[in-house]
Order: C-alpha cells, then sequence, then structure tokens
C-alpha cells in the first residue's frame, strides 16, 4: 500500500509542477506563504488606518464659525433686477474684519437657472457689498466664497426667500 500511495503523490507533484522535498521543508515552506499572505492582506489595512489617522489630526476649526456675518438685501423686500447684498463680518470680540476677499454666486433654489455672480466691495471696515442681477422671483441661495486678509478660506451660504416679481414691469 505504501507504494501506492507513493506513486499517487507523486502523480500530483508532475502534475501541479512541485518539486519533491522531505516533509518538514514543505511545511515550513507552507508556513511562509500563509505568513506572506496574511501580511499581503493586512498591509493595505494598516496603510488606510495610517493615512485616516494622519488626516483626522491636521484638522482645525472652522473659520466662518469664529466669525458672525450679518446679511442684509437692498431693496427690501428683494425683487426682479439688480439686489445688493450687504455682508458685516466682525470676529468674536466684535471687531470688523477688514482686508478680506470675496466673491458671489446667487443660485435659484430650483434646478435649471444659470448661477448668478458677482463681486464684492468693502465699504466700510467689515461691511462688504456686492450687485446681483435676480433674474426671476422666487427662492434663492446667495454663496459668499472668498479668502480672509491672513489667507484664511471663507465659505459661508445665506437663504434669500420670497424674491417678488418686479413692480415696475407689467
Amino acid at each position: 500500500m505504501r507504494v501506492a500511495s507513493r506513486r499517487t503523490s507523486e502523480r500530483r507533484l508532475i502534475l501541479t509542477g512541485a518539486k519533491r522535498m522531505p516533509f518538514g521543508q514543505r511545511t515550513e515552506q507552507r508556513r511562509v506563504r500563509s505568513a506572506e499572505s496574511g501580511l499581503s492582506r493586512i498591509y493595505p489595512v494598516i496603510a488606510a488606518a495610517l493615512f485616516l489617522l494622519c488626516t483626522g489630526c491636521h484638522h482645525s476649526a472652522d473659520v466662518s464659525s469664529r466669525l458672525a456675518i450679518e446679511f442684509e438685501t437692498k431693496p427690501v423686500p428683494a425683487q426682479v433686477g439688480v439686489a445688493t447684498a450687504t455682508f458685516t463680518i466682525t470676529d468674536a470680540a466684535g471687531v470688523p474684519v477688514t482686508g478680506g476677499h470675496f466673491s458671489t454666486e446667487a443660485d435659484m433654489t430650483h434646478a435649471g437657472m444659470s448661477p448668478v455672480f458677482g463681486e464684492v466691495q468693502e465699504v466700510r471696515p467689515g461691511r462688504y457689498e456686492s450687485r446681483l442681477d435676480l433674474a426671476m422671483a422666487g427662492d434663492w441661495v446667495i454663496l459668499l466664497h472668498g479668502t480672509l486678509a491672513n489667507g484664511e478660506k471663507l465659505e459661508r451660504q445665506f437663504d434669500l426667500r420670497n424674491v417678488r416679481p418686479n413692480q415696475g414691469v407689467r
């Protein structure tokens, strides 16, 4: 029986292309292969964990949460046509934030309308104005994008509800 089992194992070796080696070496080789395959599976997991850990540690406080921004429009109530959006920006102590460079973007809350863009000018310390041509009655979202004097980015969104049709047009 021993001869038959030996021939069967030799056939398996020939069919698989494996080399014949003593039993102890084969077992050791299997251990090394399984350890290598286990490490190759865990490396991506370790890399992902390190990436998340490193990016999580680099989080800074949101600039806009440290600032108070008041938003108003003229005319009141807002109507179709040119409107002036005014932003008054102060820090936590109430001191006006000066020297910022901003732009505005106005979008209708429903799909299908092109956005309206405007440049923002500082008209007084901490007070910024932008002229926007609101082409349609309805609800708008005004986005304030820009950079503060110290280089920090600022993004803030404001809702402009119930823009009315222009009273002068019939």
